[in-house]
C-alpha cells in the first residue's frame, strides 16, 4: 500500500507546513513578548514624566491646582497602599523595577489597591508626600482573536503558495520517474519534456539522450540479429529438402532433427529480436490458456499432461500474441527441463494479476536462478544441442517487461521450477491503440 509521505510531493508538503507552523508560532510569541515590553516601557516613561511634572508644579506653582487624577497625599494618610508583594504578576514586577531604575535612588514605589483606577504612588527622599499619578493598564483588553485570525489567513495563503510551488517542482520530476520506469521495463518511452529548474532540465535532457542512444543501439542489434536469422531460413529449408531425399533413413532422421533444431533456434532469434509493441487485441487469459492447452493436447496426444488452475476470471486480459508467446515458451521450457505435471495457473493478487507456470522437476540450483532469464545462457550445457538457444526465459522476461509486468523465477517448495508473472491491474487491460502508441495511464500520486 502506497503512502502519501513516500512521495516527493508529500515530503515537500510536510517540510513546508512544518517550517511555516514553526515560523508563525515563533513570530507570534516574539510579537506578544515585544508588545508587552513596549507597553511596560511606555507606561514607565509616562509615569516618570508625570511624577517629574508634578514635582516641577509643586516647586514652581504650588498655588495652582493639579490636573485630574493627579494628587499629593500626606505620608501618614490611610489611603497609602501597602508595599507590593513578591507574588505580583511578572508584568507588574517588571514595571515597578523599571520605574525604580528611572527614578532617583531611594524612591519608593507602590501600586494602587485592586478595584480602583490604575495609578502609581511615588515617594522620593525630597518629596513631602506621596505623588499619585495615573498609569496605563498593563493588561488592557486586546484584540488577540483578531491577531490569531490574521495569522491564520497569512498562514493559509503561505501554505497554498508553497504547495503550488512544490507541485510545480514535483510534476516534471514525476513525469521523468514514470519515463524511467517505462524504460526499465523495456516499454516504448516517449521524449520527456525538459521543464523545471536547470538541474532537472539537464537531468531530463541526459535521460532523453540516453534513451535515444540505447534505442538506436537496440534497433541496430535487432536488425542485425533479425537479418542473420532471416537469411539462415532459406539455406535451412534447402538443407531440409535435401535431407529428406537421402536414402539412409537413420542418417535422414538425424539430419532432419538437426535442421529442425536449427530452425527452432532461428525462430527464437526472430522472436527475441522483435522489439515492437504488441498491437493485437486483448483476450481473456483464462479462456486463452484453455484454448492453448486443448490445441497442445490435440497436436501431441501422448505428450506430458498439462493441468489448469484458472481463478482470475474474465477481467484479466492480455494481448493475444504476447500471451501465446509467453505460454509457448514457458511450456517448452517446462517440458524440456522439468517433469510432469505442468500446471498453468492464474489468480488475482494483492498487487495485480498473476500468471504462473510450474513443473515438478529438479528445479534450478539457487546460484543459477539469477542467470536463468539472461539471453544465450544455458544452465545445462549438455542440452545445447537439442534446439535450445538459451533464449526461452529471456524472451519471456522481455515480453513481460514490455507489457508492463514483472517476472519472478523461483524453485517451488515441493520441487520443480515456478515462473510467476505479475501484471498491474491498470496495465493488463490496456486497449490496443494505447499499446501501439506506447502510452500509459498517468501514475496517481496521493
Amino acid at each position: 500500500m502506497r503512502r502519501a509521505i513516500d512521495t516527493l510531493f508529500g515530503r515537500l508538503v510536510v517540510i513546508v507546513i512544518g517550517m511555516l507552523v514553526l515560523s508563525h508560532v515563533a513570530w507570534f510569541a516574539i510579537i506578544r513578548f515585544e508588545r508587552d515590553n513596549v507597553q511596560t516601557r511606555f507606561a514607565v516613561e509616562e509615569a516618570v514624566f508625570l511624577v517629574e511634572a508634578v514635582r516641577q508644579h509643586i516647586t514652581n506653582t504650588p498655588d495652582q491646582p493639579l490636573p485630574p487624577r493627579v494628587r499629593v497625599v500626606p505620608l501618614g494618610n490611610a489611603e497609602v497602599p501597602r508595599p507590593p508583594d513578591e507574588d505580583l504578576p511578572p508584568p507588574l514586577q517588571r514595571f515597578i523595577e523599571d520605574l525604580r531604575d528611572r527614578l532617583p535612588e531611594g524612591t519608593e514605589v507602590r501600586l494602587n489597591e485592586p478595584g480602583g483606577p490604575p495609578s502609581v504612588w511615588v515617594h522620593g527622599a525630597k518629596d513631602a508626600g506621596w505623588i499619585v499619578v495615573p498609569v496605563q493598564p498593563l493588561r488592557p483588553p486586546r484584540s488577540r482573536d483578531r491577531m490569531v485570525v490574521w495569522l491564520l489567513i497569512i498562514f493559509s495563503a503561505a501554505v497554498l503558495a508553497a504547495l503550488f510551488g512544490a507541485w510545480q517542482l514535483q510534476h516534471p520530476l514525476r513525469g521523468l520517474a514514470q519515463a524511467v520506469q517505462r524504460f526499465g521495463r523495456g516499454q516504448p518511452t516517449p521524449v520527456v519534456p525538459e521543464r523545471g529548474p536547470r538541474e532537472l532540465r539537464q537531468l531530463t535532457h541526459g535521460f532523453n539522450q540516453m534513451v535515444r542512444e540505447v534505442s538506436q543501439a537496440e534497433n541496430d542489434r535487432a536488425v542485425m540479429l533479425a537479418g542473420v536469422a532471416h537469411d539462415l531460413k532459406t539455406p535451412l529449408a534447402r538443407l531440409r529438402l535435401r535431407a529428406e531425399m537421402m536414402d539412409d533413413e537413420k542418417m535422414r532422421d538425424g539430419v532432419v532433427r538437426d535442421v529442425d533444431s536449427m530452425a527452432h533456434i532461428v525462430d527464437q532469434f526472430l522472436v527475441f529480436a522483435h522489439d515492437r509493441p504488441d498491437g493485437s487485441e486483448p483476450v481473456p487469459v483464462d479462456q486463452q490458456c484453455e484454448r492453448i492447452v486443448r490445441a497442445y493436447r490435440a497436436v501431441s496426444p501422448g505428450a506430458e499432461p498439462v493441468q489448469l488452475s484458472l481463478e482470475a476470471g474474465p477481467t484479466f486480459a492480455l494481448p493475444a500474441a504476447t500471451l501465446d508467446r509467453l505460454l509457448s515458451n514457458l511450456l517448452d521450457n517446462a517440458h524440456a527441463y522439468g517433469a510432469p505435471p505442468v500446471v498453468i495457473g492464474t489468480q488475482r493478487g494483492a498487487r495485480g494479476w498473476i500468471l504462473q507456470v510450474k513443473d515438478h522437476g529438479k528445479g534450478i540450483a539457487p546460484d543459477d536462478l539469477i542467470n536463468a532469464s539472461r539471453p544465450f545462457v544455458r544452465l545445462d550445457p549438455a542440452r545445447g544441442g537439442s534446439g535450445h538457444s538459451g533464449l526461452g526465459l529471456a524472451i519471456v522476461e522481455r515480453l513481460v517487461r514490455r507489457a508492463g509486468g514483472e517476472c519472478e523465477v523461483a524453485n517451488c517448495a515441493e520441487g520443480g521450477l515456478q515462473v510467476r508473472i505479475t501484471f498491474p491491474f491498470d496495465l493488463a487491460t490496456l486497449p490496443a491503440d494505447e499499446r501501439r502508441t506506447g502510452s500509459q495511464p498517468e501514475e496517481r500520486v496521493l
